[in-house]
């Protein structure tokens, strides 16, 4: 899986950017042409979007303890989050872990960016990924926002069982606007 544009598959936020609220008169027609029309979410390396990293990375299988499998991993909640699934989307959290609350939009897609540096801490090993969060909120407003989600991993230390070996979506961290 290239990185170049492979890991800017999904979804993310940082500034939060509105389009402007329509014109009091405008038809109901319009409105819903313009909750139908494509989403422009800006580019990697514009204002609002990923960091530009096109650095060339190894092809092959992707090691699933590797911070690219964490990058999976993320790939896989928004996918299920775009089409509506819930139930496996929970799956994907780390337990008590606070999770995104995406209630107030009613389409959600993201771009995932190149996962951080792995840094290790009492048995477990996390990683933070930028994510880039854009869609329609309820009301049918644009919206843009970057952030990161951090996903841990438990080392492969005696008594871990396979799932805590397994990345699983630990905390979000994305700005209000």
């Amino acid at each position: 899986m290239k990185r170049v544009f492979a890991f800017a598959l999904l979804f993310a936020g940082a500034c939060s950017q509105e389009t402007a609220a329509p014109p009091a008169n405008m038809a109901v027609s319009e409105n819903a042409a313009a909750a139908k029309a494509p989403l422009n979410p800006p580019a990697p390396g514009q204002p609002g979007g990923l960091p530009d990293d096109r650095t060339p990375i190894a092809e092959g299988p992707i090691d699933s303890k590797s911070t690219q499998g964490a990058g999976q991993v993320l790939q896989r909640y928004f996918a299920f989050v775009e089409v509506g699934n819930s139930a496996e989307a929970s799956k994907l959290w780390s337990e008590g872990a606070q999770r995104l609350d995406l209630s107030g939009y009613k389409e959600v897609h993201a771009n995932i960016g190149a996962p951080g540096d792995p840094e290790g801490a009492a048995g477990s090993i996390y990683v933070d990924i930028p994510v880039q969060l854009y869609g329609r909120t309820s009301d049918g407003k644009e919206f843009n926002a970057r952030g990161s989600m951090t996903l841990r991993r438990v080392n492969d230390v005696p008594g871990s069982t396979p799932q805590q070996r397994e990345w699983h979506i630990y905390g979000s961290a994305f700005p209000r606007g």
